[in-house]
């Protein structure tokens, strides 16, 4: 079987080492100005990773063979280039019943659109799975084991990934029907991980650490369940196993956006310095924008908002969330 990996970013190179065992070939396209003379002729990259692929690999700028008899296709794109592969790949030949497996988290800016709803706008009648949950790249690489979770509203197609895309004693898929809430968690928590990495860096200590997990969960039900999340989703793989994941981890790249933040330098310095894609930083304002339209409060989202778009400083950050009007706990029953 055939397996195509459209992106050659960090989780695109990720998941077709982590994969190549079960695929009898592998294509993976992208832009020319991301295929290295070294990626293509050595099968190997070391910015921002050192990966090293195999010689089944095959990398490609031409989108139609890439997906030629092809089963699956796995989009690893950032989300500001979702839509337009999506429009490329309806001029590529891609047929229904191929398979769009999307592992980019975020929002679409400015329409707020989760990526299922942009690839639907683009290819309507996509047999479309999302796979998200706790995937730092780099304990992949080092053949770490985790899992993950397959959502879809098709799900033949779900388990179809789920049987594919498991790696034995590496990597263990589970079935969601909840797109909405895998979707959101995995989008949402890159929020509070620029959190936890600004806490960290001002040294702010375990307990401030668990505060930041918790009422950063809280703010990420809040929004989620009112845009037709199951609250239960939220405690899973795609949202509380990332999260916390993302939130510990200086393998994250919004936890380094974050540390980096907290040591007082300026976002467009961090991400010419990080030198590839951290979601977290628009997810932040889109997030902060969907919060507003209906009404919820995210105070630790609107901090981070403020921290990396505004002048304000980290104490000044921090004063704010800790000096807010007194409250009572709300949680969110499950039940």
């Amino acid at each position: 079987m055939k397996l195509a990996v459209l992106g050659a970013g960090c989780w695109g190179l990720t998941i077709t080492k982590l994969l190549n065992d079960n695929f009898e070939e592998i294509t993976v396209w992208a832009r020319k100005e991301d295929l290295s003379d070294d990626l293509i002729k050595n099968k190997h990259t070391s910015k921002p990773l050192e990966v090293q692929l195999s010689d089944k690999v095959q990398f490609t700028t031409d989108l139609k063979s890439a997906i030629e008899n092809a089963p699956i296709i796995i989009l690893a794109v950032a989300t500001v280039g979702i839509r337009p592969v999506c429009q490329q790949l309806k001029q590529a030949g891609y047929k229904d019943e191929q398979i769009i497996v999307n592992l980019s988290k975020g929002l679409e800016l400015p329409s707020l659109k989760r990526m299922s709803e942009v690839i639907k706008d683009e290819l309507p009648t996509s047999r479309l799975t999302i796979l998200s949950g706790p995937t730092l790249a780099r304990e992949i690489l080092n053949g770490c084991p985790t899992a993950a979770v397959v959502a879809s509203t098709d799900m033949a197609a779900a388990k179809a990934v789920q049987q594919h895309l498991s790696v034995p004693s590496k990597f263990r898929l589970y079935t969601n029907k909840d797109v909405i809430g895998v979707e959101l968690g995995g989008s949402f928590k890159n929020v509070i991980a620029i959190a936890s990495g600004f806490a960290d860096a001002m040294k702010l200590g375990d307990n401030c650490r668990g505060t930041l997990l918790t009422r950063g969960m809280a703010e990420i039900v809040r929004v989620s369940v009112e845009l037709g999340a199951n609250p239960s989703t939220l405690y899973g793989l795609s949202g509380m196993g990332d999260l916390i994941a993302t939130c510990s981890s200086p393998f994250s790249r919004n936890y380094t956006v974050g540390s980096l933040l907290g040591q007082g330098k300026k976002i467009d310095d961090i991400l010419a310095e990080l030198g590839s894609v951290a979601e977290g930083v628009k997810t932040t304002k889109a997030l902060c924008e969907l919060a507003k339209k209906l009404n919820i409060e995210v105070p630790m989202s609107q901090a981070m908002y403020e921290a990396l778009y505004t002048d304000i400083t980290p104490k000044e950050v921090l004063d704010k969330l800790m000096n807010r009007k007194l409250k009572k706990e709300e949680t969110y029953n499950l039940a």
